[in-house]
């Protein structure tokens, strides 16, 4: 009887021993090799950080909680313009028209610039067309999205009004068409989900350009497309020397384009 008590206790030990070691494994290893390339830390590796925890949104397009709100649908106060005549250095505060959950564009009272500046980020906008047709191609809904003030996606009616490809919705403006045109019809709200990589310079020189990733409507229309620069006017894109941090930037280009729910998520990496 003894016998069988002292082997009953043994194998209880041996497999209370074995949980442990399997318990001690669900968290990693330390003895996996060789270490991973271009990285510090094992297969596995136990001591790696782990991703700091998100809460997503409650449903499409709704922010998650390490999001900066730069428009809630209440008011402006992430935004600013620039003085008109003699005060067109000084900051004041929007005049573009505060609706029922949305901003619009004051036609010919300047761009909206966000008070912070941002680098990398995820931004999440959503827009609508006027719905009365006025003009066509270019003068239609024309307004355009700025990352660090400098680097355009096109916001324009794309909804049946044929104009020049890389001045479309979606576009990286003049230098990229979008993949594919997924607008929708008038009176609907528009999506833009962005993640932009700012670019990179040593002194005065390029590293590395400004790369944006776009879906339009939920729909990939840029996947990590290179930006060959700062939007302009038919001419040639062409870098300059920035900060590292820039506002974002909305144009008024003349037309009532209307604006709500925008976040953004500064991507900065943790200690991975």
């Amino acid at each position: 009887m003894f016998r069988y008590a002292a082997h009953f206790l043994g194998v209880a030990a041996l497999c209370f021993a074995a949980a442990l070691i399997a318990q001690q494994h669900d968290l990693g290893f330390k003895d996996t090799h060789p270490i991973l390339p271009n990285q510090k830390w094992h297969v596995h590796d136990s001591d790696r950080p782990h991703p700091p925890v998100v809460t997503p949104g409650s449903g499409p397009g709704v922010a998650p909680s390490d999001a900066l709100i730069l428009f809630d649908g209440k008011d402006l106060s992430h935004w600013a313009q620039h003085g008109k005549g003699a005060d067109r250095d000084k900051i004041v505060d929007p005049q573009w028209k505060l609706g029922d959950g949305y901003f619009e564009a004051a036609p010919r009272s300047g761009d909206l610039f966000t008070r912070e500046k941002f680098g990398d980020c995820q931004l999440h906008v959503e827009w609508l067309e006027p719905t009365t047709i006025r003009g066509t191609s270019q003068d239609r809904g024309n307004s355009g999205i700025y990352l660090m003030s400098r680097y355009e996606i096109q916001v324009l009616d794309a909804y049946q009004n044929p104009t020049y490809a890389d001045g479309q919705a979606g576009a990286i403006y003049g230098q990229w068409p979008p993949l594919v045109n997924p607008a929708r019809k008038l009176g609907e709200w528009n999506t833009y989900d962005i993640v932009f990589e700012a670019p990179k310079f040593q002194g005065d020189t390029l590293k590395e350009p400004a790369y944006f990733t776009v879906l339009y409507n939920g729909v990939l229309v840029h996947h990590r497309k290179a930006s060959l620069g700062a939007t302009i006017y038919r001419e040639v894109a062409q870098y300059k020397r920035h900060e590292p941090k820039e506002p974002l930037q909305l144009q008024d280009h003349g037309h009532p384009v209307r604006f709500r729910n925008i976040w953004i998520r500064p991507l900065g990496q943790y200690d991975q």
